[in-house]
């Protein structure tokens, strides 16, 4: 433990002296403030007022900012060490693979979530300094779901990093990556699929595989309980799921993917020729 310490640490103290890093905390706590600038506390949407309405619009931002955020990020930390020959530096010290390994996706982890939530909390403060009713509920839940999509990515982010050769290609996997899974979002997935003449639970159940549309689907569901705005396909996630069972899901199956393909990028570290 104390060897996954220190490598988070140290990826902590790396990235914070990133320039990217900064470019993030800075987009994350410039929404916030515009989002006050532009009176969203103010306005009123489906019965959801003041800092509800903030946090509805500011998830829906994140959706679309983080995901590619952690991929970009993230994609370099093996390739980048593999490309500049770092291994045979970092054999020589008394750290584990393991170690290392999951110590730098705890660091990046903190990194990528922090400034994420502490721009939540950011509204929490103002809004009630200012004497708004705090949406605890709503907090709680997006704060999960933020740090679902979060692990999400950083999950797939390092496999992808694990095999790839180098920065560069690693870097495009990950633009691929995230392309194929907008292009996988329900307007275009659930089109083909109607034209495929495929069953309408087939065809929801594909589309709930990308963690993105289940992201998007989880922040529609405070908002719109009955997920008007999904269509007939809100029948089939209704009924299989219900309303506490889909918010189940839409916390722990981002998890477990991130999870399982953190460890398969760490089973394929062992394997693979350090140096």
């Amino acid at each position: 433990m104390k060897n996954f310490w220190l490598t988070a640490q140290t990826d902590i103290l790396e990235s914070l002296r990133a320039k990217w890093f900064l470019a993030y905390t800075f987009i994350f706590g410039g929404l916030v403030a515009l989002l006050f600038v532009f009176g969203l506390t103010e306005s009123r949407v489906m019965g959801f007022t003041g800092l509800s309405r903030l946090m509805v619009t500011y998830i829906q931002l994140a959706m679309a900012i983080l995901p590619v955020f952690v991929l970009v990020t993230t994609v370099r930390s093996v390739a980048g060490d593999r490309e500049a020959g770092i291994y045979e530096y970092l054999l020589s010290l008394p750290i584990g693979l393991a170690p290392w390994y999951w110590g730098k996706i705890g660091g990046r982890f903190l990194v990528v979530f922090l400034p994420v939530f502490l721009a939540m909390v950011a509204a929490i403060v103002w809004g009630a300094s200012r004497g708004a009713e705090i949406p605890w509920i709503l907090f709680v839940y997006y704060t999960g779901l933020l740090m679902a999509l979060a692990w999400c990515f950083l999950g797939l982010a390092m496999l992808l990093s694990t095999l790839t050769r180098s920065a560069d290609v690693a870097q495009a996997s990950a633009f691929v990556l995230w392309l194929t899974l907008l292009l996988f979002l329900d307007l275009i997935l659930l089109g083909v699929m109607i034209r495929g003449q495929l069953p309408p639970e087939t065809a929801v159940a594909i589309a709930l595989v990308n963690p993105l549309q289940v992201f998007r689907t989880a922040a529609m569901l405070l908002l719109d309980q009955h997920l008007v705005m999904l269509g007939p396909s809100a029948y089939v996630i209704l009924d299989a799921f219900g309303q506490a069972g889909y918010i189940a899901y839409a916390l722990l199956y981002p998890i477990l993917l991130g999870t399982l393909s953190a460890w398969a990028g760490f089973t394929l570290f062992k394997r693979s020729d350090l140096p």
